[in-house]
């Protein structure tokens, strides 16, 4: 996440905290559960944001519980992989899921694109672009591909032959193969630039490198049917920067790629919601490696603590991109605050059960008659500060709900990996996965 986008989310924060008291509900009565059932309860209350908040035009996700009119794109992308764990696990039935989807992706066909792909903010009543910044008021691709990751995960699992799940599955592909992502490459360079816009052009002139939460681009950027990039701009544009390869240890533990430290765990959550990457490699990375010892990194330095701030322990740990007692900041071990955002742990029960769930204990048990609401863990706190969040913010409740399902069932893995589209491009890079034949 760079730094523009921190500041103008955290802007965007100081404006609407004024409102937050009327959005606090804190439950004080919380019920003794086994681990099964904790994890069911908070898949539950987390599947909520999306399912009872969500705006009652589009459907589409609100980007934080003070904003209502207006939503997020990648953050409604978590969402709609977050409604498929509500049929599976039996929160909603399929027909409700089905209808509701098919609200959402009747509005996406409406709503303003640009070369196939959404801007980040939109107004949900109207589908109109709500600018991210000045410059920033056109085509938005990462917030896309978390937008297709999600859709091309719904549309392998409707599969039935039915008038609805047909449509919904037309719909779907229509948008996917109208989304133009050789255009990102300005010109046909070998690298997806982040923003377009109508009015500002390339103003923005963000060119993705890696190692961050934009893998999945670069996938979907390949994958496309109808206007895919060559696999050059996957080796020349995302694996070429100053902070794509490491190859260091931290507290004995080695760090394949990425900034020093690993950067905020986010890192190893939004790519990977549907790209499974258990025994997922490439010439440059074992992908599971990666984000477990990522996730182990985080953990040990909350342990260690070199800052000494109170409550972080082996069992209260998790730095990444969330709300702060002063805005809104990508919280890492090189950026600490103070701040634990439950979706980092949480989001990492694939690579780190066991201590995930000691974190999990921690912040339902110990913290959670002030962190603990009607749609789940409230989005970050302080011990230190005294300071608990009022607020839940999409792009760190969706990862919650997906990851503790691909950890439970692999649910979200088994769909986006299946698609044939997917697929192709995995194997013209070069990846090896057990998905691949």
């Amino acid at each position: 996440m760079n730094i523009q986008r921190i500041i103008i989310t955290g802007i965007c924060f100081l404006i609407f905290i004024t409102e937050a008291p009327a959005q606090r509900k804190r439950l004080a009565a919380r019920p003794q559960l086994g681990d099964s059932a904790l994890l069911t309860e908070v898949q539950k209350r987390t599947f909520n944001y999306f399912w009872k908040f969500a705006h009652p035009v589009s459907g589409l996700t609100r980007e934080r519980s003070t904003t209502p009119d207006t939503v997020t794109i990648g953050g409604s992308g978590f969402g709609v992989m977050a409604i498929l764990v509500g049929i599976e696990r039996g929160f909603i039935t399929r027909e409700e899921g089905l209808d509701r989807l098919l609200k959402i992706v009747n509005f996406l066909w409406r709503a303003d694109s640009y070369h196939g792909m959404w801007p980040h903010w939109m107004n949900g009543a109207t589908g109109k672009t709500i600018p991210f910044s000045r410059k920033d008021d056109g085509a938005d691709i990462v917030e896309s591909a978390f937008m297709f990751q999600g859709l091309l995960a719904v549309r392998q699992y409707f599969n039935q032959d039915t008038p609805k799940e047909r449509e919904l599955r037309d719909k779907i592909g229509w948008m996917w193969n109208d989304a133009e992502w050789s255009w990102f490459t300005q010109g046909g360079q070998n690298v997806l630039y982040w923003h377009w816009s109508p009015n500002n052009g390339w103003g923005m002139n963000h060119q993705i490198h890696g190692w961050n939460e934009c893998l999945i681009a670069y996938i979907l950027a390949v994958a496309s049917p109808n206007y895919p990039v060559s696999p050059k701009v996957y080796h020349q544009g995302w694996a070429m920067s100053n902070y794509f390869n490491n190859g260091k240890e931290y507290f004995g533990i080695k760090l394949p790629l990425g900034f020093e430290y690993g950067g905020p765990l986010f890192f190893a959550h939004y790519s990977f919601l549907g790209l499974d990457p258990n025994g997922l490699k490439d010439r440059y990375a074992d992908y599971w490696e990666q984000n477990k010892n990522h996730t182990l990194i985080n953990r040990q330095y909350c342990i260690e603590n070199p800052k000494k701030f109170k409550g972080y322990s082996a069992d209260c740990w998790g730095l990444t991109a969330s709300d702060s007692h002063n805005s809104y900041d990508a919280h890492s071990p090189t950026n600490d605050l103070g701040v634990i955002t439950p979706s980092a742990a949480l989001s990492s029960f694939p690579y780190t059960p066991e201590y995930s769930m000691q974190a999990l204990r921690y912040f339902y048990n110990r913290v959670g008659d002030r962190l603990w609401g009607e749609y789940g863990f409230y989005d970050a706190f302080s011990e230190t500060t005294n300071w608990y969040d009022n607020q839940y913010v999409a792009i760190d409740q969706g990862p919650i709900v997906v990851m503790i399902e691909n950890y439970r069932s692999g649910l979200l893995w088994k769909l986006f990996m299946s698609n044939p589209d997917i697929q192709r491009a995995l194997k013209q890079l070069d990846f090896s996965s057990p998905w691949l034949k």
